[in-house]
């Protein structure tokens, strides 16, 4: 059982790191200096949950949390593709529709691991709801603000809305060996997982005039494997910058 655990931690893992590095990318180029701010300091939480969903890992006798950020093949990676996805011409509209996808998910993934019968896992789950509940709230008061706001603000967040949707709703693709976890109690089917997330996000999104519904099969379709080690296109160059420094020098120890 302990490659199942491992497909289910490093998803939730490279998650957390991938966004968190794009979300650092917006340092010094956020539309105001609060948001600048934000986005550095989310995804700095993100990566620090990453590490310590690895370090679950690490202490069971697997690889360090180091060698499993910087030292993987792109198709051992987990994450969703829509955490890959490139700050296109840094537009604001689509860092915050990503974030308010992405966050609303976690926040439904992390209440459910609470509950995990993996007492390591439950308690962490436990620990970043604490950070976790910060981050949905930036995103969710952001959307609500901009999709009350000028006709610009409302038709930019709309645009990105129905940008991501399809790959917001892959985030919850089926996991391999996703069965053997769902009897082992580690977390309840990634269908399930979807349905609570839909629960959370319609009433904000209709709120704002957005119709949210399943995407058409044949959009879908080109999208999925992310979990199964089908990258997106961008994610080599993202890993290459992502571990360019831990590359210069491979064996030092920092």
């Amino acid at each position: 059982m302990l490659e199942t655990l491992e497909i289910l931690l490093l998803s939730l893992a490279d998650d957390d790191l991938i966004l968190g590095h794009r979300h650092a990318e917006w340092i010094g180029l956020g539309p105001i200096l609060e948001e600048d701010i934000a986005f550095a300091s989310i995804g700095q939480d993100e990566i620090g949950h990453a590490q310590a969903y690895y370090q679950l890992l690490t202490d069971l006798g697997l690889p360090t949390p180091d060698e499993y950020a910087f030292k993987r093949p792109a198709e051992r990676f987990r994450c969703a593709h829509l955490v890959e996805l490139p700050n296109t011409d840094y537009d604001y509209a689509q860092a915050l529709m990503r974030h308010f996808l992405y966050d609303a998910a976690e926040q439904v993934r992390l209440q459910a691991l609470r509950q995990s019968r993996y007492e390591p896992l439950a308690g962490l789950a436990e620990r970043l709801l604490r950070e976790e509940k910060y981050h949905w709230l930036h995103a969710r008061t952001w959307v609500e603000k901009l999709g009350h706001s000028t006709e610009e603000a409302y038709l930019r967040l709309k645009s990105a809305y129905h940008l991501l949707w399809p790959y917001a709703w892959l985030l919850f693709e089926e996991l391999p060996q996703e069965a053997a976890m769902v009897e082992a109690g580690w977390l309840p089917p990634n269908a399930e997982l979807r349905s609570r997330w839909l629960e959370l996000i319609t009433p904000i999104l209709a709120g704002i005039g957005f119709e949210v519904g399943p995407p058409a099969s044949e959009v879908l379709l080109p999208l999925q494997g992310a979990r199964h080690g089908l990258r997106s296109p961008h994610f080599e160059a993202l890993l290459a910058e992502m571990t360019e420094v831990s590359a210069s020098e491979p064996e030092a120890e920092w």
